[in-house]
């Protein structure tokens, strides 16, 4: 009985301690308004290769940010991670049916999580010489996003979080994924930060 409330206050504390730092992350490092690259999270296809609605939602708004002209250009990030197909071929896809120019739209098809994402991206920016960004994805996402990118080693972009709104994305889905982005926080605080971690200027 010891040994099982020792357990829950644990878990318990983890789950507070996920909560806060979810809502105490700074959701950018720089007050800029314009951006050298959008880049936009990936989120699974479909199992027959289609944009789910989560995934719509947020190429679309990383393309209406495009529009915007808050960057000259989009990566998109996110390997085959949940089924065959790779997340960051079908947001190309879709940004370019949008009327995206295939020039200007860099796919980063390898990342299996969401530091790998921040990791793999960010080399593309060190590589191209570029070093600054606008991170779009569901805004439950972001806070360990943001937290992923807080934790840079000598970091050396400026960026900033930017939720997509949930026009397609089905209310239960989006309160689903709230409970499962502090779950994943917690995990990441005591286990992925330091055994995942990956250094993008190397």
């Amino acid at each position: 009985m010891r040994i099982s409330l020792v357990c829950a206050s644990l878990l318990i504390a983890l789950v507070i301690w996920a909560v806060a730092a979810r809502a105490l992350t700074p959701k950018a490092n720089s007050n800029r308004q314009s951006f050298d690259a959008i880049l936009v999270l990936g989120t699974p296809a479909d199992s027959d290769g289609n944009p789910t609605p989560e995934l719509l939602d947020r190429i679309t708004e990383g393309v209406r940010e495009y529009e915007r002209g808050v960057a000259p250009r989009l990566i998109v990030s996110g390997a085959a991670a949940h089924n065959r197909f790779v997340e960051a071929e079908v947001m190309a896809r879709v940004a370019q049916a949008q009327g995206v120019p295939a020039s200007v739209i860099t796919q980063e098809p390898q990342a299996l999580d969401t530091i790998q994402n921040v990791c793999y991206s960010a080399r593309i920016l060190n590589d191209h010489g570029w070093h600054s960004m606008e991170v779009v994805s569901a805004s439950s996402h972001l806070p360990r996003a943001a937290m992923i990118f807080s934790h840079l080693p000598d970091a050396k972009l400026q960026w900033r979080m930017h939720a997509a709104p949930d026009n397609l994305t089905p209310g239960y889905y989006s309160r689903a994924a709230s409970i499962v982005e502090t779950i994943k926080t917690a995990r990441y605080l005591v286990w992925s930060r330091w055994v995942e971690s990956c250094n993008p200027w190397m």
